[in-house]
């Protein structure tokens, strides 16, 4: 099928320079806002005020109507030329602080075919509704459904009313320009929610809201995190707006899998918003074209208790045919589990001779210090003794421009970790000490979150030097070192320890082995492109054994 934007691009005839062409038909926002008002945006009802400013600003020149009629065509069979034209026109950056990613029609086709085969609702909302792809598709499975959709951007408002007035659902469709978080309407009858909620960071979001979400996760007898993503409020909110046996369908960022603010997701889903199936799309499928990132499609029905969920992974769109299918984990085993994304990878049986990294080598994050401007030597650490300095990789670039071997601890940086008790040191140790932390109490580092869960907070507690030194997040595979130089490492890497002692070749072999042969798909990918990979993540790795790896048989 013709993507959305080939389709757009067709409108010149394709004989010209079709991008040039494109932007004649929508040079701006204002000349978009004209579009979708003369394509009937206002058959919806009356415009909300924001609506209205931007109607009273819109363009006064319209496309040929030949132009027009094209782009009433493309609507009609199903295309999104209002949504292409949106995301061209505002920046992807800017697009992304209102959380506003536009969803690939195959994945929304898949997500409405799921919905199509569980039920029919009476209403179907999109609570954050963009330009209503969602709700042009339901709107063709479900002819009899109310349609719902709601969102805080005007110029998004105003293209899904221009969408559903074209595809001829205006009389059962309203499109609301506010926030979900506020929606309460109720009916009698299911109701399905369906859609791609915005993903926000925590820092764009006030601290109203972030007291509203733990507020009312309180009143589930749930714990939330301030610096929960936008995403996760819309999860909560449709268990607050929602009914016993209605369901639904939300493509996230895949993030709350595992992250500690996604507990309340994954405690919603075993609990009142009742998890159906968890499908993971790889960032190669394009999820959100616009941002390297996992999604993940969450369906639910709401009160229900299955006894397991299903989870699936994919790598392309071809391959999501359906949801609701895959791994089957038990409810019990979930409500154990701290992480969830290696539940959606297939057991894999190592190759003869092969086996799981974690056989050879536990796998640690570095200490936190929770301070680094103090911890990591300066100017004002001076006359501290160098049995309390610890040559240290502070910063991923010393391993990933190391090329595989870290050997000189005079270019790295050395971090302070002082001894518990502090009477184990000699008098002039002790006394440089005393000096040191007298400045280090007027820079705060007694205060700090991590200071104050420390056994002593002067103590940063650095683990001993691992042989082999690693990152773990960054926008392609973690790089891997011999540490040569007996550095220490805090958390912008892991250590990896060998369980029982390696002889150098096979220690060299397996790191030869880890830098050539891990690729991103082993970790998660946030959205930005970030790809990062926990401890038990990176032991999960299959790597040859060591009789392979001292044979020097393996590429």
């Amino acid at each position: 099928m013709t993507t959305n934007y080939e389709a757009l691009l067709q409108l010149a005839g394709g004989q010209k320079d079709l991008w040039n062409d494109f932007h004649a038909i929508f040079p701006s926002e204002k000349a978009l806002t004209a579009i979708a008002l003369a394509l009937g945006a206002d058959q919806l009802g009356p415009l909300a005020k924001e609506e209205s400013t931007l109607a009273r600003r819109a363009s006064t020149k319209l496309p040929a109507k030949a132009v027009m009629a094209q782009i009433r065509e493309l609507i009609a069979e199903g295309y999104d030329p209002l949504g292409e034209a949106f995301c061209a026109l505002r920046a992807p950056e800017e697009r992304r602080d209102h959380g506003a990613t536009y969803t690939p029609t195959p994945i929304v086709n898949t997500m409405v075919h799921w919905a199509a085969a569980q039920a029919k609702p009476c209403r179907v909302i999109d609570p954050g509704v963009g330009s209503a792809r969602f709700l042009a598709a339901a709107a063709r499975a479900f002819p009899k459904a109310e349609l719902v959709g709601i969102d805080v951007d005007p110029l998004a408002t105003l293209m899904a009313r221009a969408n559903l007035a074209v595809s001829g659902h205006a009389k059962r469709a309203r499109i609301v320009l506010g926030d979900f978080r506020r929606f309460s309407e109720t009916i009698e009858g299911r109701t399905l929610y369906i859609g791609n909620p915005p993903y926000v960071r925590h820092h764009q979001i006030t601290p109203k809201w972030k007291d509203w979400l733990f507020e009312e996760a309180a009143r589930l007898g749930l714990s939330a995190s301030k610096l929960a993503g936008l995403h996760v409020y819309f999860f909560l909110a449709t268990v607050r707006s929602g009914r016993p046996d209605d369901y639904g369908a939300f493509i996230t960022a895949a993030e709350w899998l595992d992250v500690n603010y996604g507990s309340l997701v994954r405690s919603l889903m075993l609990k009142n918003l009742g998890g159906q199936s968890v499908t993971v799309i790889e960032p190669t499928a394009q999820p959100f074209p616009d941002a390297a990132t996992t999604a993940a499609i969450t369906t639910f029905e709401l009160g229900a208790k299955p006894s397991s969920v299903f989870f699936r992974r994919v790598d392309t769109l071809n391959k999501l045919d359906t949801l609701g299918k895959g791994r089957k984990v038990h409810r019990d085993r979930l409500a154990t589990e701290s992480r969830w994304s290696h539940l959606t990878r297939a057991a894999e049986k190592p190759p003869e001779g092969y086996v799981e990294l974690g056989e050879l080598c536990r796998v640690h994050r570095g200490a936190v210090t929770g301070a680094n401007d103090i911890w990591i030597a300066g100017d004002h650490s001076v006359g501290l003794p160098d049995s309390v300095l610890f040559p240290t990789v502070t910063r991923a670039r010393e391993v990933l421009d190391a090329d595989g071997l870290l050997q000189d601890a005079a270019r790295l940086k050395r971090v302070i970790d002082l001894p518990p008790d502090l009477d184990v040191l000699d008098s002039a140790e002790r006394t440089a000490v005393m000096k040191f932390l007298k400045v280090a109490r007027q820079m705060g580092a007694n205060k700090g979150y991590v200071a104050s869960h420390r056994k002593a907070w002067w103590s940063v507690g650095l683990r001993a030097a691992a042989p082999i030194i690693s990152t773990y997040m960054a926008r392609r595979p973690p790089a891997f070192v011999i540490n040569k130089a007996d550095a220490r490492h805090i958390n912008v890497a892991h250590g990896l320890y060998p369980r029982e002692k390696l002889p150098e070749n096979v220690k060299r072999a397996l790191v030869d082995y880890l830098q050539k042969n891990i690729s991103q798909r082993s970790g998660r990918t946030y959205a930005g492109g970030l790809t990062k990979f926990e401890p038990r993540e990176m032991e999960r790795l299959i790597v040859p054994g060591p009789s392979l790896l001292a044979a020097g048989v393996v590429a």
